[in-house]
């Protein structure tokens, strides 16, 4: 077999033709409503991963007397002795036995006073809400650059909203001011919109612009750039075959190489600098071409990304030699909707099964798995504050719920406030559809979360002392 040999500014690649075969799995759209983001009724085949082209590269003694012991003489006093030696260690080591488990309660008690300790240590208060009168607006995604002076909203409403970070978060200048909550709407509080071709189900701030470009994808299968500062599309893919592009992800070693997983079965890393987005690597990890539903660099390990898909796996892959996972994590029961990565080598995921799982990736092992939130069948967002070990992600009874990455169960649930729009609309149905932390603060967080009525509502978290 005749191999290309491509050149390009990332690294020399191989073009490798199809090695394998798999089952034409044909996906349906099965949404519980056209515009939300939801996975229903997905039944997975499990198939080894084939790789479709590639460019580039886890103890009672018994003292036995009879009825004979008054005829019998009585024994010399030494041979009593040895009874009575044993009897004494008995009572010792029944004492030891009793101290050991004392020792048990304590510990298990200081545990559990040490874990409601922690789930009591933060109070968590609404500062601000942002509302939209627009019934279908789903907030769908939600970064903050890693300046943290703007924040970004996407959704089906097919416009990307950019705000202003001092004029809508909290300030931790004054964290001991106690304000009533702002209560603002998207025209008054948005600096400025970009209105898109599709409805939008991931953005991602791209590394080393200064937060003056933001990448995109969409349900019309489309990965796009956005320059800021002109409020101009500057690179645009459509790659997935019309597919719905779920996730896209930059990668951290390359700040110009992007990957994204789509409808199609494929999660694609490509480069800009290429002719229209040429495809450095395509990979298949669901022979039955289980739809990508995210993608996600290792921030700690640039070479490392890691796709989940609805066969309910976690796949692991280092972009250096793609000729397969270098890892599998199979651990939930249904799709695998989001990743996080905590430090070098765990992560965090959420699958539609209702569950969060920690993942350490170095043995493939789930950690632990936290449980409370409802979630069956949307895209609820996850994410992770690595400074202050929490983790947080939505819930389809319209709550936001806070874990800390030390226990399986939430220390902090809140309600979504039935949203008001300026004309007085109002709706206490929906659920919560995504979720940011704000990656600043020790004592102090803020975390920002969207519903599927359109509302940004914006959580202050304070520790006690």
């Amino acid at each position: 077999m005749e191999d290309k040999i491509i050149r390009t500014g990332l690294y020399p690649c191989t073009t490798t033709s199809l090695i394998g075969a798999a089952e034409n799995h044909q996906n349906s759209d099965h949404h519980h409503h056209p515009d939300s983001h939801s996975l229903i009724g997905y039944k997975p085949q499990l198939f080894p991963p084939i790789i479709i082209s590639i460019t580039s590269y886890e103890w009672e003694m018994k003292n036995l007397s009879s009825q004979y012991s008054g005829i019998l003489p009585n024994p010399p006093q030494q041979n009593r002795q040895p009874s009575e030696s044993r009897l004494e260690e008995r009572g010792r080591s029944h004492e030891e036995e009793q101290n050991d488990d004392d020792d048990d309660e304590e510990d298990e008690a200081e545990d559990n006073q040490q874990e409601d300790k922690a789930r009591c240590e933060w109070d968590f208060s609404l500062s601000t809400v942002v509302s939209s009168g627009a019934i279908s607006d789903t907030l769908g995604v939600i970064e903050i650059d890693p300046s943290d002076r703007l924040l970004a909203t996407g959704g089906i409403s097919r416009k990307i909203r950019i705000y202003n970070s001092a004029s809508l978060l909290p300030s931790f200048e004054h964290p001991e001011s106690s304000t009533p909550t702002q209560l603002l709407d998207h025209a008054t509080a948005c600096d400025f919109y970009i209105c898109t071709p599709a409805k939008l189900s991931s953005l991602r701030w791209k590394p080393g612009s200064a937060g003056t470009v933001l990448g995109s994808a969409d349900y019309d299968g489309v990965v796009t750039e956005y320059d800021l500062e002109k409020r101009l599309p500057v690179f645009e893919r459509d790659e997935h075959g019309g597919r719905r592009v779920w996730s896209m992800d930059y990668s951290p070693g390359n700040s110009v190489v992007g990957a994204s997983g789509s409808d199609d079965g494929t999660m694609q890393m490509w480069d800009p600098r290429c002719d229209g987005g040429e495809c450095l690597a395509a990979v298949q990890p669901s022979a039955a071409k289980s739809p990508v539903c995210c993608v996600e660099f290792n921030p700690y390990r640039g070479e490392m990304v890691a796709v989940g898909c609805a066969d309910s796996r976690i796949y692991g892959y280092d972009v250096r030699r793609m000729a397969g996972p270098v890892a599998v994590l199979d651990g939930h029961r249904k799709a695998v909707t989001y990743i996080r990565f905590i430090d070098h080598d765990t992560m965090v995921t959420s699958g539609i099964d209702g569950s969060l799982k920690m993942w350490h990736a170095g043995d493939r092992r789930v950690v632990r798995s936290y449980t409370g939130h409802v979630n069956t069948r949307r895209f609820v967002g996850l994410s992770a504050w690595r400074g202050g070990g929490l983790l947080s992600c939505g819930s389809e009874d319209n709550r936001v719920f806070v874990y800390d990455t030390r226990w399986g169960e939430p220390i902090w649930a809140g309600r979504f406030e039935p949203a008001q729009g300026p004309a007085g609309w109002e709706n206490d149905r929906g659920f919560v559809s995504s979720v940011c932390w704000r990656q600043l603060g020790e004592d102090h967080c803020t975390l920002v979360a969207g519903g599927s009525d359109g509302a940004l509502q914006i959580f202050s978290g304070r520790r006690r002392l």
